[in-house]
Protein backbone atom coordinates (compact mmCIF):
# COMPACT_ATOMS: atom_id res chain seq x y z
CA UNK A 1 0.00 0.00 0.00
CA UNK A 2 2.95 2.31 0.60
CA UNK A 3 1.38 4.33 3.40
CA UNK A 4 3.07 4.87 6.77
CA UNK A 5 1.38 5.08 10.17
CA UNK A 6 2.81 6.76 13.26
CA UNK A 7 1.94 5.01 16.53
CA UNK A 8 2.61 6.42 20.01
CA UNK A 9 1.98 4.18 23.07
CA UNK A 10 1.67 5.25 26.69
CA UNK A 11 4.91 3.90 28.22
CA UNK A 12 3.36 1.46 30.72
CA UNK A 13 3.30 -2.33 30.30
CA UNK A 14 -0.48 -2.68 29.95
CA UNK A 15 -0.54 0.01 27.24
CA UNK A 16 2.65 -0.80 25.30
CA UNK A 17 1.57 -4.40 24.63
CA UNK A 18 -1.73 -3.65 22.86
CA UNK A 19 -0.24 -0.76 20.87
CA UNK A 20 2.57 -2.95 19.53
CA UNK A 21 0.08 -5.73 18.82
CA UNK A 22 -2.04 -3.22 16.89
CA UNK A 23 1.07 -2.13 15.01
CA UNK A 24 1.74 -5.74 13.99
CA UNK A 25 -1.88 -6.19 12.87
CA UNK A 26 -1.73 -3.06 10.68
CA UNK A 27 1.70 -4.05 9.33
CA UNK A 28 0.20 -7.37 8.24
CA UNK A 29 -2.36 -5.33 6.26
CA UNK A 30 0.36 -3.63 4.23
CA UNK A 31 1.06 -0.45 6.19
CA UNK A 32 4.55 0.65 7.12
CA UNK A 33 4.94 1.40 10.82
CA UNK A 34 6.89 3.95 12.83
CA UNK A 35 6.72 3.64 16.63
CA UNK A 36 7.32 6.92 18.44
CA UNK A 37 8.30 6.19 22.04
CA UNK A 38 9.72 7.74 25.17
CA UNK A 39 13.08 6.71 26.59
CA UNK A 40 11.17 5.56 29.67
CA UNK A 41 10.15 1.91 29.16
CA UNK A 42 11.19 2.00 25.52
CA UNK A 43 10.23 -1.13 23.54
CA UNK A 44 12.78 -3.75 22.54
CA UNK A 45 13.49 -2.80 18.94
CA UNK A 46 15.15 -6.11 18.14
CA UNK A 47 11.76 -7.84 18.49
CA UNK A 48 10.36 -5.63 15.71
CA UNK A 49 12.95 -5.39 12.91
CA UNK A 50 10.19 -4.48 10.42
CA UNK A 51 9.23 -1.29 12.34
CA UNK A 52 10.99 2.07 12.42
CA UNK A 53 11.48 3.62 15.87
CA UNK A 54 11.76 7.27 16.89
CA UNK A 55 12.60 8.21 20.48
CA UNK A 56 11.51 11.44 22.10
CA UNK A 57 12.97 12.75 25.32
CA UNK A 58 10.86 13.16 28.46
CA UNK A 59 13.62 14.13 30.88
CA UNK A 60 11.45 14.23 34.00
CA UNK A 61 10.63 10.50 33.98
CA UNK A 62 12.88 7.59 34.88
CA UNK A 63 12.81 4.31 32.99
CA UNK A 64 11.60 1.37 35.08
CA UNK A 65 9.92 -1.89 34.05
CA UNK A 66 7.41 -1.51 36.88
CA UNK A 67 7.02 2.27 36.79
CA UNK A 68 3.59 3.00 38.18
CA UNK A 69 1.06 3.92 35.53
CA UNK A 70 -0.15 6.54 37.99
CA UNK A 71 -2.40 9.53 37.48
CA UNK A 72 0.53 11.82 38.26
CA UNK A 73 2.75 10.25 35.60
CA UNK A 74 0.01 10.39 32.97
CA UNK A 75 -0.55 14.10 33.62
CA UNK A 76 3.21 14.66 33.54
CA UNK A 77 3.61 12.87 30.21
CA UNK A 78 0.88 15.02 28.66
CA UNK A 79 2.77 18.13 29.72
CA UNK A 80 6.41 17.29 29.03
CA UNK A 81 5.97 15.41 25.75
CA UNK A 82 4.20 18.11 23.73
CA UNK A 83 7.24 19.89 22.29
CA UNK A 84 9.44 16.83 21.57
CA UNK A 85 6.49 14.92 20.11
CA UNK A 86 5.45 17.83 17.87
CA UNK A 87 9.03 18.28 16.64
CA UNK A 88 9.38 14.56 15.95
CA UNK A 89 6.15 14.30 13.95
CA UNK A 90 6.94 17.52 12.08
CA UNK A 91 10.35 16.16 11.07
CA UNK A 92 8.87 12.82 9.95
CA UNK A 93 6.26 14.62 7.85
CA UNK A 94 8.87 16.82 6.19
CA UNK A 95 11.01 13.76 5.35
CA UNK A 96 8.11 11.67 4.01
CA UNK A 97 8.10 10.86 0.31
CA UNK A 98 5.19 10.93 -2.12
CA UNK A 99 5.57 7.17 -2.54
CA UNK A 100 5.17 6.60 1.19
CA UNK A 101 2.95 9.32 2.68
CA UNK A 102 2.21 9.43 6.40
CA UNK A 103 -1.50 8.64 6.49
CA UNK A 104 -2.35 9.16 10.15
CA UNK A 105 -1.32 9.16 13.78
CA UNK A 106 -2.53 6.50 16.25
CA UNK A 107 -2.00 7.31 19.93
CA UNK A 108 -3.09 5.97 23.28
CA UNK A 109 -6.28 7.75 24.36
CA UNK A 110 -4.58 8.83 27.61
CA UNK A 111 -2.02 10.82 25.58
CA UNK A 112 -4.72 13.40 24.88
CA UNK A 113 -2.22 16.21 24.20
CA UNK A 114 -1.50 14.54 20.84
CA UNK A 115 -4.82 15.79 19.42
CA UNK A 116 -3.50 19.37 19.54
CA UNK A 117 -0.34 18.25 17.73
CA UNK A 118 -2.41 16.42 15.10
CA UNK A 119 -4.56 19.52 14.57
CA UNK A 120 -1.51 21.76 14.35
CA UNK A 121 0.12 19.54 11.71
CA UNK A 122 -3.18 18.73 9.95
CA UNK A 123 -2.68 14.99 10.44
CA UNK A 124 -5.65 12.67 11.15
CA UNK A 125 -5.51 11.08 14.60
CA UNK A 126 -7.05 7.79 15.67
CA UNK A 127 -7.04 6.80 19.33
CA UNK A 128 -6.47 3.40 20.89
CA UNK A 129 -8.36 2.78 24.13
CA UNK A 130 -6.73 -0.16 25.91
CA UNK A 131 -9.56 -0.77 28.42
CA UNK A 132 -12.84 -2.59 27.97
CA UNK A 133 -15.79 -0.66 26.57
CA UNK A 134 -17.54 -1.15 29.92
CA UNK A 135 -14.66 0.35 31.90
CA UNK A 136 -14.44 3.34 29.57
CA UNK A 137 -18.19 3.89 29.97
CA UNK A 138 -17.81 3.99 33.77
CA UNK A 139 -14.76 6.25 33.58
CA UNK A 140 -16.51 8.84 31.44
CA UNK A 141 -19.34 8.96 34.03
CA UNK A 142 -16.93 10.39 36.61
CA UNK A 143 -18.54 13.89 36.71
CA UNK A 144 -22.02 12.37 37.21
CA UNK A 145 -20.85 9.93 39.90
CA UNK A 146 -18.96 12.72 41.67
CA UNK A 147 -21.99 15.02 41.58
CA UNK A 148 -24.25 12.31 42.99
CA UNK A 149 -21.90 11.70 45.90
CA UNK A 150 -20.84 8.13 45.13
CA UNK A 151 -17.16 8.94 45.55
CA UNK A 152 -17.69 10.20 49.10
CA UNK A 153 -19.91 7.31 50.24
CA UNK A 154 -18.86 4.33 52.35
CA UNK A 155 -16.12 2.59 50.39
CA UNK A 156 -17.29 -0.79 51.74
CA UNK A 157 -20.92 -0.45 50.67
CA UNK A 158 -22.44 -3.24 48.60
CA UNK A 159 -25.26 -0.96 47.40
CA UNK A 160 -25.74 -0.97 43.60
CA UNK A 161 -24.95 2.04 41.40
CA UNK A 162 -27.84 2.33 38.89
CA UNK A 163 -25.94 4.82 36.73
CA UNK A 164 -23.00 2.42 36.31
CA UNK A 165 -24.36 -1.12 36.35
CA UNK A 166 -23.20 -3.70 37.39
CA UNK A 167 -20.96 -1.80 39.83
CA UNK A 168 -21.41 -1.49 43.59
CA UNK A 169 -20.60 1.66 45.56
CA UNK A 170 -17.35 0.13 46.84
CA UNK A 171 -16.31 -0.49 43.21
CA UNK A 172 -16.64 3.24 42.49
CA UNK A 173 -14.23 4.15 45.28
CA UNK A 174 -11.73 1.63 43.89
CA UNK A 175 -12.16 2.82 40.32
CA UNK A 176 -11.35 6.39 41.35
CA UNK A 177 -8.84 5.41 44.03
CA UNK A 178 -6.64 8.43 43.33
CA UNK A 179 -8.89 11.45 43.67
CA UNK A 180 -8.13 15.08 42.97
CA UNK A 181 -7.68 17.50 40.12
CA UNK A 182 -5.23 15.25 38.25
CA UNK A 183 -7.84 12.52 37.78
CA UNK A 184 -10.50 14.96 36.61
CA UNK A 185 -7.97 16.50 34.21
CA UNK A 186 -7.08 13.12 32.70
CA UNK A 187 -10.69 12.04 32.21
CA UNK A 188 -11.71 15.40 30.76
CA UNK A 189 -8.65 15.52 28.48
CA UNK A 190 -9.17 11.96 27.29
CA UNK A 191 -12.90 12.42 26.57
CA UNK A 192 -12.37 15.69 24.69
CA UNK A 193 -9.42 14.21 22.81
CA UNK A 194 -11.48 11.21 21.72
CA UNK A 195 -14.42 13.36 20.58
CA UNK A 196 -12.05 15.51 18.50
CA UNK A 197 -10.32 12.50 16.96
CA UNK A 198 -11.10 10.81 13.65
CA UNK A 199 -12.02 7.48 15.26
CA UNK A 200 -11.41 5.06 18.12
CA UNK A 201 -9.93 1.56 18.11
CA UNK A 202 -10.93 -0.97 20.80
CA UNK A 203 -9.18 -4.14 21.93
CA UNK A 204 -12.47 -6.02 22.36
CA UNK A 205 -15.06 -7.80 20.24
CA UNK A 206 -18.71 -6.97 19.64
CA UNK A 207 -20.19 -10.19 21.04
CA UNK A 208 -18.63 -9.53 24.44
CA UNK A 209 -19.83 -5.94 24.94
CA UNK A 210 -22.56 -5.14 22.41
CA UNK A 211 -24.94 -3.15 24.72
CA UNK A 212 -22.14 -0.91 25.97
CA UNK A 213 -20.86 -0.36 22.43
CA UNK A 214 -24.29 0.94 21.45
CA UNK A 215 -24.26 3.41 24.37
CA UNK A 216 -20.76 4.66 23.58
CA UNK A 217 -21.54 5.12 19.89
CA UNK A 218 -24.50 7.32 20.85
CA UNK A 219 -22.26 9.53 23.01
CA UNK A 220 -19.21 9.48 20.72
CA UNK A 221 -20.49 9.84 17.14
CA UNK A 222 -17.15 8.95 15.53
CA UNK A 223 -16.21 5.63 13.91
CA UNK A 224 -15.54 2.82 16.43
CA UNK A 225 -13.48 -0.20 15.42
CA UNK A 226 -13.78 -3.28 17.65
CA UNK A 227 -11.01 -5.40 16.15
CA UNK A 228 -9.86 -7.37 19.23
CA UNK A 229 -8.67 -9.49 20.82
CA UNK A 230 -5.36 -8.15 19.48
CA UNK A 231 -3.14 -10.93 20.82
CA UNK A 232 -5.12 -13.61 18.97
CA UNK A 233 -3.80 -12.37 15.62
CA UNK A 234 -0.33 -13.67 16.55
CA UNK A 235 1.03 -16.67 18.41
CA UNK A 236 2.83 -14.74 21.16
CA UNK A 237 3.58 -11.22 22.33
CA UNK A 238 7.17 -9.98 22.11
CA UNK A 239 6.62 -6.78 24.07
CA UNK A 240 6.97 -7.79 27.72
CA UNK A 241 9.11 -5.40 29.76
CA UNK A 242 9.88 -8.15 32.28
CA UNK A 243 11.85 -11.35 31.74
CA UNK A 244 9.59 -14.40 31.51
CA UNK A 245 10.40 -17.52 33.53
CA UNK A 246 10.06 -20.54 31.24
CA UNK A 247 10.07 -22.98 34.18
CA UNK A 248 6.36 -22.10 34.46
CA UNK A 249 5.66 -24.18 31.36
CA UNK A 250 7.90 -27.12 32.28
CA UNK A 251 6.25 -27.23 35.74
CA UNK A 252 2.77 -27.14 34.20
CA UNK A 253 3.76 -29.97 31.87
CA UNK A 254 4.08 -32.21 34.93
CA UNK A 255 0.58 -31.41 36.27
CA UNK A 256 -2.73 -33.11 35.55
CA UNK A 257 -5.23 -31.45 33.15
CA UNK A 258 -7.34 -28.67 34.71
CA UNK A 259 -5.58 -29.01 38.08
CA UNK A 260 -3.68 -25.72 38.49
CA UNK A 261 -4.68 -22.27 39.70
CA UNK A 262 -2.64 -19.54 37.99
CA UNK A 263 -2.12 -16.43 40.17
CA UNK A 264 -0.82 -13.13 38.80
CA UNK A 265 -1.66 -9.50 39.56
CA UNK A 266 -0.07 -7.89 36.52
CA UNK A 267 2.74 -5.38 36.18
CA UNK A 268 1.50 -2.52 38.41
CA UNK A 269 -0.67 -3.70 41.32
CA UNK A 270 0.95 -3.97 44.78
CA UNK A 271 -0.13 -5.62 48.05
CA UNK A 272 0.80 -5.31 51.73
CA UNK A 273 2.69 -8.00 53.64
CA UNK A 274 -0.43 -8.91 55.59
CA UNK A 275 -2.34 -9.40 52.31
CA UNK A 276 0.53 -11.52 50.98
CA UNK A 277 0.33 -13.77 54.07
CA UNK A 278 -3.44 -14.18 53.65
CA UNK A 279 -2.96 -15.06 49.96
CA UNK A 280 -0.31 -17.64 50.84
CA UNK A 281 -2.40 -19.29 53.57
CA UNK A 282 -5.50 -19.28 51.35
CA UNK A 283 -3.54 -20.96 48.56
CA UNK A 284 -1.97 -23.53 50.89
CA UNK A 285 -5.25 -24.33 52.67
CA UNK A 286 -7.15 -24.79 49.40
CA UNK A 287 -5.17 -28.00 48.79
CA UNK A 288 -5.02 -27.15 45.07
CA UNK A 289 -1.93 -26.89 42.88
CA UNK A 290 -0.97 -23.34 41.91
CA UNK A 291 1.48 -21.37 39.78
CA UNK A 292 2.06 -18.06 41.57
CA UNK A 293 3.67 -15.00 39.98
CA UNK A 294 5.24 -12.90 42.73
CA UNK A 295 6.63 -9.96 40.79
CA UNK A 296 9.65 -8.25 42.42
CA UNK A 297 8.26 -5.22 44.23
CA UNK A 298 4.65 -6.49 44.31
CA UNK A 299 4.88 -6.78 48.12
CA UNK A 300 5.18 -3.25 49.49
CA UNK A 301 8.48 -2.74 51.33
CA UNK A 302 10.02 -6.00 50.10
CA UNK A 303 12.28 -7.00 47.24
CA UNK A 304 10.75 -10.43 46.69
CA UNK A 305 9.98 -13.35 49.05
CA UNK A 306 11.71 -12.10 52.23
CA UNK A 307 8.42 -11.73 54.17
CA UNK A 308 7.77 -15.50 54.02
CA UNK A 309 7.90 -17.11 57.50
CA UNK A 310 9.58 -20.55 57.20
CA UNK A 311 6.45 -22.55 58.11
CA UNK A 312 4.32 -20.76 55.55
CA UNK A 313 6.92 -21.13 52.80
CA UNK A 314 6.99 -24.89 53.42
CA UNK A 315 3.19 -25.11 53.23
CA UNK A 316 3.19 -23.20 49.96
CA UNK A 317 6.10 -25.07 48.35
CA UNK A 318 4.32 -28.43 48.78
CA UNK A 319 1.70 -27.51 46.19
CA UNK A 320 2.91 -24.42 44.39
CA UNK A 321 5.53 -23.11 42.01
CA UNK A 322 6.52 -19.46 42.55
CA UNK A 323 8.13 -17.37 39.80
CA UNK A 324 8.83 -13.68 39.14
CA UNK A 325 7.05 -13.38 35.77
CA UNK A 326 5.24 -15.77 33.46
CA UNK A 327 4.63 -16.20 29.72
CA UNK A 328 0.98 -15.57 30.53
CA UNK A 329 -0.66 -16.41 27.23
CA UNK A 330 1.07 -19.79 27.18
CA UNK A 331 0.16 -20.45 30.81
CA UNK A 332 -3.53 -19.70 30.21
CA UNK A 333 -3.55 -21.88 27.09
CA UNK A 334 -1.92 -24.81 28.92
CA UNK A 335 -4.13 -27.90 29.46
CA UNK A 336 -3.19 -27.98 33.18
CA UNK A 337 -4.54 -24.47 33.89
CA UNK A 338 -8.03 -24.54 35.43
CA UNK A 339 -8.51 -21.06 36.89
CA UNK A 340 -6.90 -17.59 36.83
CA UNK A 341 -6.75 -15.48 40.01
CA UNK A 342 -6.17 -12.00 38.61
CA UNK A 343 -6.27 -8.26 39.34
CA UNK A 344 -8.52 -8.07 36.25
CA UNK A 345 -6.59 -5.65 34.11
CA UNK A 346 -8.14 -5.73 30.64
CA UNK A 347 -5.26 -7.53 28.91
CA UNK A 348 -5.36 -10.31 31.51
CA UNK A 349 -9.16 -10.54 31.47
CA UNK A 350 -9.27 -10.75 27.70
CA UNK A 351 -6.51 -13.38 27.61
CA UNK A 352 -8.44 -15.50 30.11
CA UNK A 353 -11.63 -15.20 28.02
CA UNK A 354 -9.72 -16.20 24.89
CA UNK A 355 -8.45 -19.39 26.52
CA UNK A 356 -11.73 -20.28 28.26
CA UNK A 357 -10.27 -20.06 31.78
CA UNK A 358 -12.67 -19.04 34.64
CA UNK A 359 -11.46 -16.31 36.98
CA UNK A 360 -11.14 -15.25 40.60
CA UNK A 361 -10.99 -11.45 40.74
CA UNK A 362 -9.10 -9.15 43.12
CA UNK A 363 -9.46 -5.73 41.46
CA UNK A 364 -7.49 -2.80 42.80
CA UNK A 365 -8.12 0.40 40.83
CA UNK A 366 -8.94 1.96 37.46
CA UNK A 367 -10.71 -0.34 35.01
CA UNK A 368 -10.18 -3.44 37.15
CA UNK A 369 -13.37 -3.22 39.34
CA UNK A 370 -15.56 -2.86 36.23
CA UNK A 371 -13.85 -5.76 34.47
CA UNK A 372 -14.26 -7.90 37.60
CA UNK A 373 -18.00 -7.17 37.85
CA UNK A 374 -18.43 -8.04 34.18
CA UNK A 375 -16.65 -11.36 34.82
CA UNK A 376 -18.90 -12.16 37.78
CA UNK A 377 -22.26 -10.54 36.99
CA UNK A 378 -22.51 -10.01 33.23
CA UNK A 379 -20.64 -12.96 31.75
CA UNK A 380 -20.92 -15.17 34.89
CA UNK A 381 -17.50 -16.74 34.37
CA UNK A 382 -15.84 -16.02 37.72
CA UNK A 383 -16.02 -14.68 41.26
CA UNK A 384 -15.01 -11.42 42.93
CA UNK A 385 -13.30 -11.61 46.32
CA UNK A 386 -15.55 -9.14 48.13
CA UNK A 387 -13.49 -8.73 51.31
CA UNK A 388 -10.04 -8.11 49.91
CA UNK A 389 -7.56 -10.77 51.03
CA UNK A 390 -8.95 -13.11 53.69
CA UNK A 391 -7.61 -16.65 53.74
CA UNK A 392 -11.01 -18.28 54.40
CA UNK A 393 -12.70 -16.44 51.52
CA UNK A 394 -9.74 -17.17 49.24
CA UNK A 395 -9.88 -20.87 50.09
CA UNK A 396 -13.65 -21.01 49.52
CA UNK A 397 -13.41 -19.14 46.18
CA UNK A 398 -10.68 -21.46 44.88
CA UNK A 399 -12.70 -24.53 45.74
CA UNK A 400 -15.92 -23.04 44.31
CA UNK A 401 -14.30 -22.42 40.94
CA UNK A 402 -12.00 -25.45 40.72
CA UNK A 403 -14.05 -28.21 42.40
CA UNK A 404 -17.75 -27.33 42.83
CA UNK A 405 -20.54 -27.61 40.25
CA UNK A 406 -20.67 -23.80 40.19
CA UNK A 407 -17.17 -23.77 38.74
CA UNK A 408 -18.05 -26.35 36.10
CA UNK A 409 -20.89 -24.10 34.93
CA UNK A 410 -18.51 -21.13 34.80
CA UNK A 411 -16.14 -23.20 32.69
CA UNK A 412 -18.96 -24.03 30.24
CA UNK A 413 -19.93 -20.35 29.86
CA UNK A 414 -16.27 -19.37 29.44
CA UNK A 415 -15.87 -22.03 26.76
CA UNK A 416 -18.80 -20.45 24.88
CA UNK A 417 -17.06 -17.06 25.02
CA UNK A 418 -13.86 -18.68 23.74
CA UNK A 419 -15.78 -20.04 20.77
CA UNK A 420 -17.22 -16.57 20.08
CA UNK A 421 -13.66 -15.20 20.04
CA UNK A 422 -12.64 -17.74 17.42
CA UNK A 423 -15.68 -16.93 15.27
CA UNK A 424 -15.28 -13.14 15.46
CA UNK A 425 -11.75 -13.38 14.01
CA UNK A 426 -12.69 -15.66 11.11
CA UNK A 427 -13.59 -14.31 7.68
CA UNK A 428 -17.01 -12.71 7.98
CA UNK A 429 -16.73 -12.39 11.79
CA UNK A 430 -17.32 -9.12 13.62
CA UNK A 431 -13.66 -8.30 14.36
CA UNK A 432 -12.57 -9.44 10.90
CA UNK A 433 -15.05 -7.05 9.28
CA UNK A 434 -14.19 -4.23 11.66
CA UNK A 435 -10.49 -4.56 10.80
CA UNK A 436 -11.34 -4.41 7.09
CA UNK A 437 -13.36 -1.25 7.81
CA UNK A 438 -10.41 0.24 9.73
CA UNK A 439 -8.01 -0.42 6.85
CA UNK A 440 -10.40 1.19 4.36
CA UNK A 441 -10.93 4.15 6.69
CA UNK A 442 -7.18 4.81 7.05
CA UNK A 443 -6.69 4.57 3.27
CA UNK A 444 -9.40 7.21 2.82
CA UNK A 445 -7.32 9.90 4.54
Amino acid sequence: MGGRLLLFPLPFQGHINPMLQLASILYSKGFNITIIHTFCNSPNKSNYPHFAFEAISEETLTASPTMQGSVTNVVLLNKVCFDPFRDCVKRLLSNASADEPILCLITDALLYFTQAVADLLMLPRLVLRTSSLSAFHVLRLHPVLLQKGYLSEDSHSDAPVPEAQPLKVKDISRTYKIEGEDLAEIISGMVMGIKASSGIIWNTFVELEQPVLNTIQQNFPIPSFTIGPFHKYFTASASSLLEQDRTAISWLDMQAPLSVLYVSFGSVAAIDKSEFFEMAWGLANSKQKFLWVVRPGVIRGSEWLEPFPPGLQEAVSERGHIIKWAPQQEVLAHPATACFWSHCGWNSTLESVCEGVPMICSPSFGDQPTNARCVETVWKVGLVLENGFEREEIERAIRRVMIDQEGKEMKMRMSCLKEKVNLCLMEGGSSYKSLEDLVSFILSF
